[in-house]
């Protein structure tokens, strides 16, 4: 059974990187068009569900039609690294070292095609996140520490959508976020002066458990609903652990889904779907009866109802899966 979108980007030099995500987001469209491409097994890694379309990633606003792969954009807050220069100035925040072009040019951008073998792991991935959400409207270098080396860049775009990421840890000048990359749980801090980011907050949260195949839905701590789904089988099961909504893709003829959408992790059983990053992520099925049993190659499958709430929630809302 095929459920997992596939891309068809390998790793790209530096130099290339603009050229070439235009050219995966074509291809994991054209990809979507026929199916989620079949699982080709090739490392111990373990699958995860993407998440529901949320296009602008802000949270808080009115969701167009889950046909369109759109979702609600929510008020973006002021940014904390001007809004209370006062205090920053009192904390004495550390300042990024310097990063030249050449360097720049070698480190990986935090993309779900990527790998940051140098980022820190998640120190409490399954503690709630903040709710805090990150957007760079330019290209970002991403740090292993307050004041440390450059570990990564974070683009502006991811899928063909805005990158918005949640903020798990915060110290002044500074934010810990979750990556979209390899390996699952990395993180990394952001520099938050110099202006290029917009941050905003998500009530909304999305709750799956493996054991009792159950998806929940919260704003602000109420449940908007509880939905029996499908989620990884024995051999490719869904991995546990917080994450976040990455994209929302529309397929123009779809087949099993009318949308797929991406969370910022990997299988950690299948070291691709027919030849992509084994990207996992939430999306619909045709055949109820799949529903309430351990089926997928690591995504999570939602019945139509479900979709559709998770279409109302924008991009970087947190995402908890326990087992």
């Amino acid at each position: 059974m095929r459920d997992h979108f596939r891309f068809s980007c390998p790793r790209r030099p530096a130099g290339s990187r603009a050229k070439t995500t235009l050219l995966a987001i074509t291809l994991t469209l054209s990809v979507l068009a026929v199916g989620c491409g079949t699982a080709a097994p090739q490392a111990p890694a373990r699958p995860q569900a993407t998440g529901p379309p949320q296009a602008t990633g802000v949270p808080r606003a009115t969701a167009p039609s889950p046909a369109t792969g759109r979702s609600r954009s929510p008020a973006t807050l002021p940014s904390r690294a001007t809004a209370a220069p006062q205090a920053a100035t009192r904390s004495h925040p550390l300042r990024p070292p310097h990063v030249s072009a050449a360097q720049l040019a070698r480190l990986p951008m935090a993309t779900t095609y990527a790998t940051t073998p140098t980022a820190p792991q998640d120190p409490a991935p399954f503690e709630a996140e903040t709710g805090t959400v990150l957007h760079p409207t330019a290209t970002r270098v991403i740090y292993t520490r307050p004041g440390g080396p450059a570990e990564a860049t974070l683009p502006a775009t991811e899928l063909g959508s805005p990158t918005w990421v949640p903020v798990v840890q915060s110290q002044p000048g500074w934010d810990r976020i979750l990556l979209p990359t390899r390996p699952n749980r990395s993180t990394g801090w952001i520099y938050l002066s110099g202006g290029g980011l917009r941050i905003a907050y998500t009530a909304y949260r999305v709750e799956v458990s493996l054991s009792t195949y159950r998806l929940t839905i919260l704003d602000a701590g109420h449940s908007l609903g509880t939905w029996t789904v499908a989620d990884g089988a024995a051999g490719t099961p869904t991995p546990a652990g917080r994450t976040f909504l990455l994209a929302s893709l529309a397929p123009q003829h779809p087949t099993y889904s009318p949308l797929i959408l991406p969370l910022g992790a990997h299988s950690n059983t299948l070291s691709t779907y027919g030849g992509g990053p084994g990207t996992v992520g939430l999306h619909g099925w045709p055949d109820p009866a799949v529903f309430g049993h351990a089926a997928s190659h690591g995504c999570v499958r939602v019945p139509a109802a479900a979709l559709r709430a998770l279409s109302r929630i924008p991009l970087g809302s947190p995402v908890m899966i326990t087992g």
